[in-house]
């Protein structure tokens, strides 16, 4: 089932922007972009997904901001510092003893730090607990809009299949309506051909209307719309289960186009071969809204 979703927040110093779309599958497919320092959250944001979504072609977009200054530390080279008070005391020694006089040791912290290489600044080491637990808060909301919307959308599906499932049982109801006068009418035309062809034969007339009768009952249709109306009760319960169902929702439908199917073939009146055809429509158009179904 198509779908999309989107959350974005600022959390422990980064933009977090979760993005989820999907198209129709049959089953459950995942692909995502993720920045390549965060890879390591991929198979548990999959996981996350799949609580929420059970069936479609799902792409999930991640994308983090840190904010400036937010993932740095300030580290003191201490050895160069000290290198530096030591250089300098050296030195104010030595100029000391060429006659100059000790100059005053005047060394202060404000002074020291402006010297090179005294302070780098790092990459603070990430806490992939957190970065998880952020994103994942921020996923969360994304999924949860993501199956509002495909609840949605759901809902006016089903509606829309269940409205087709009506007009396939009215069908039925027309078909077991015609069914006993098409089976009478078969019966008498093949009885007055069977008895054409045994005219100059010694076969008793009961014979003939018993095997009339054998074989008109083969385009009785009586089995297959029973079986058709069942197929049709358990399509509308499992459309208001509130359930995953979608891959339930195709082998029913397949079913649907078998009884069908098999009452075209017996068929031997018009008016019936038509009913089929709107019957086999509206299957068609119930097999492909499915596929949006999860």
């Amino acid at each position: 089932m198509t779908g999309y979703g989107r959350a974005q927040k600022i959390l422990s110093g980064r933009d977090i922007l979760v993005e989820i779309r999907s198209v129709n599958h049959r089953y459950y497919e995942y692909s995502s972009r993720i920045p390549r320092a965060y890879s390591y959250i991929d198979e548990k944001l999959k996981a996350l997904l799949k609580t929420g979504i059970s069936r479609g072609k799902v792409e999930v977009n991640v994308t983090v901001n840190t904010i400036e200054g937010r993932d740095t530390v300030i580290a003191v080279n201490k050895d160069i510092a000290e290198g530096y008070v030591n250089a300098l005391r050296t030195l104010n020694a030595e100029l000391g003893t060429n006659g100059e006089g000790w100059l005053e040791d005047d060394i202060k912290l404000s002074k020291l730090i402006k010297l090179p290489d005294v302070f780098s600044i790092q990459k603070a080491p990430d806490d992939e607990e957190q970065i998880w637990s952020d994103i994942s808060e921020v996923a969360g909301e994304a999924l949860a809009r993501f199956v509002e919307m495909r609840e949605t959308e759901g809902e006016r599906l089903r509606v829309d299949v269940i409205n087709k499932a009506d007009f396939i049982l009215s069908s039925v109801a027309k078909v077991e309506e015609l069914s006993p006068q098409t089976v009478e009418n078969y019966r008498n035309k093949l009885y007055q051909k069977l008895s054409e062809v045994l005219a100059d034969k010694d076969i008793d007339e009961q014979r003939i209307i018993t095997e009339a009768a054998i074989f008109s009952e083969k385009i009785a249709v009586d089995e297959e719309t029973v079986r058709l109306r069942s197929h049709v009760s358990q399509l509308k319960s499992m459309l208001d289960s509130g359930e995953p169902v979608g891959r339930k929702l195709d082998f029913i439908v397949q079913e649907m186009n078998r009884e069908v199917n098999t009452i075209g073939s017996k068929a031997q009146d018009l008016s019936v071969t038509k009913l089929v055809v709107d019957m086999k429509a509206e299957i068609e158009k119930i097999r492909e809204q499915i596929q949006n179904i999860e």
